[in-house]
Order: C-alpha cells, then structure tokens, then sequence
C-alpha cells in the first residue's frame, strides 16, 4: 500500500469513474485500475464495484474511512516538517461568506502574504453551513463565518457580533419611515438569500414564530446579488448589516430599523478539532483575531440609519 493508492481510491470515491479519477490524478485508465487491484490484492478483498457508475463495496467503504484519516495525518506530517524550515510554505484554503470575503479579508490577507509569501491562499466563496461542513470534512483549513452550531468535530472563536437589517433603495416607498414591525413588512415585495442561507433562516423563524407569510420575489445566493437588487429598487431586502456598510455610506442603501431584527448572531474562526496547525496557519488565525471588534463592525455613525 502506498500514498498514490489511497488518493487514488478517495479519488475514486469522488467522481465515481475510474476515467475521470484517472483526469484528476493525469494517470491512465489502466494505471488507476492497477492501483486499485494492487490493494484489494494486498487485503484480500474487493474494494471497488465496477459496474457503472462505480461504486465502493462495503469494504470499500470501510477502507475509504482510513484511507482519508491516514492522508489527513500524511498532511499534518508534511506541516510539521515544513514547520522545521525557516521559511514556512505551503497551502491554507480558507471557506467564508462573499461579503466576509470582501469586507474582512483583504486587510488580513495583504499583511499575512507579507509575512508567508511562499504561503499560498485559496479562498472559497460558501454559505455558513457549507463552511462548517467543510472544515468537518477537511476540505476547507479555516473557515470564517457565522456560528450556527456546535460539533465536538470543531473549534470556534467568535471575532464579533453581526445583525441582519432591512435595507432599501433611497426611491422606495419605506425609505423616508424611521422604524417598522415585522408585521408591517407582511405585504413588502422582499428580496431574499436562499434558504439553506443563515440570513434566510433566521428571517423565516421570525416570519414563522409572528404568524406571517412573507412576499418573496426573488432569492438570490449571495448577499452582493440581493444588495444589487435592492438598489435597483426591486424589493426591500434583510442582509447583514456588514455587507451593507459601503452601500449605507455611499447613500445607496438605507437601513431601516426593525425591532425583531435586533439579535445579534456571532460571527468566528472554525477549525478541525485535533488538526495540526502550521506555523502559517496559527498565524492567520492571529492576524485574525488580533483586528479590534470595532473595525469588522465599522462605527455606529458610519451605519445610522438615521
């Protein structure tokens, strides 16, 4: 058993082909059929069901469960090696919301690539349940969004706290109100994220829990499309009240205060419980929480809805 026949086998697991695992990994399709045959010959069973689509066998299966937990330790062995060189490199994927990514990140990221420019950054556009499930999964390092659940399986640090605010254009019909109710938003064409959305969520629970049926016109998957779509006049809209802070300055966007609304959700880091952190990444995570509460939220004056 070697490495490039696990990954061969999670590969596998994945795409459900021995043609396409073999385009991921530039093998042949007979080099990914010798890999795998060399293993069910080494633990005398069969892994893998070829019949189409490919599947794995109940041993596979089982296999699989190891083979990801042995490349998990394989990654962390190479970290701490790489750890030993003065100069740290490597490769940190970072999960987070869209406007996370556009209103957090950037003062993070150009003061940590100063710091590791051997250190390579992905970072991946998610909703916050897709965060968390693939920090869980291993697919995603660190991820940053809100912390909607608890797991044994994870680590969590609140950076601060965020609320969701009904927000409209200058030209619609609620702009010139100083407050609503929920109860008064039952008949406003409204703007929405998605449903596996937090933001989508929470709006739904407090439509349910008040007995009203909301006037949905669109839903879209990231909070930049609803704030377009909102400016564009086309409904009100409930974002976080983050995302909206260049639009609420530039006057495009005015919150409206709605008391219902006025929870606040908390907003962190989340990591693999038990995971190996290099050098790099306990690094980013410093650079992260070390930024004041204050600069994620902006002033109160930058965002009065007044």
């Amino acid at each position: 058993m070697n490495i490039n026949q696990l990954e061969t086998l999670i590969t596998i697991s994945k795409t459900m082909s021995f043609r396409k695992a073999g385009e991921l990994l530039n093998l042949t399709q007979p080099a990914v059929s010798a890999q795998i045959k060399s293993l069910e010959d080494e633990f005398k069973t069969v892994l893998v069901d070829r019949n189409h689509p490919v599947t794995l066998t109940d041993s596979g299966k089982v296999f699989l469960e190891h083979a990801i937990k042995i490349m998990q330790i394989v990654e962390d062995l190479k970290a701490r090696l790489a750890d030993l060189e003065q100069t740290p490199q490597g490769h940190i994927v970072v999960g987070t919301t869209t406007s996370i990514a556009m209103q957090i990140l950037p003062r993070v990221l150009a003061y940590f690539q100063n710091q590791y420019p051997r250190i390579k950054t992905t970072i991946l556009s998610m909703n916050s349940t897709q965060i968390m499930s693939s920090v869980e999964n291993g697919t995603v390092d660190i991820g940053i969004g809100y912390l909607i659940e608890k797991s044994p399986n994870l680590v969590t640090s609140v950076l601060y706290y965020d609320t969701f605010e009904l927000v409209v254009s200058p030209q619609h019909p609620l702009a010139d109100k100083d407050h609503l109710s929920f109860e008064e938003l039952r008949d406003v064409p409204l703007i929405t994220m998605t449903p596996e959305t937090v933001a989508r969520v929470f709006m739904d629970q407090t439509f349910s829990r008040l007995g009203i049926r909301p006037k949905i016109v669109m839903e879209l998957s990231s909070s930049e499309e609803v704030k377009r779509m909102a400016e564009l006049n086309m409904g009100a809209a409930i974002v976080s009240k983050l995302s909206v802070t260049e639009e609420v300055k530039r006057g495009t966007l005015k919150i409206i205060p709605v008391r219902e609304l006025e929870i606040m959700h908390p907003v962190g880091v989340i990591y693999k419980a038990g995971r190996y952190l290099n050098s790099a990444m306990q690094q980013f995570l410093r650079d992260l929480k070390g930024i004041p509460e204050e600069q994620f939220v902006g002033s109160d004056a930058a965002l009065d809805p007044q």
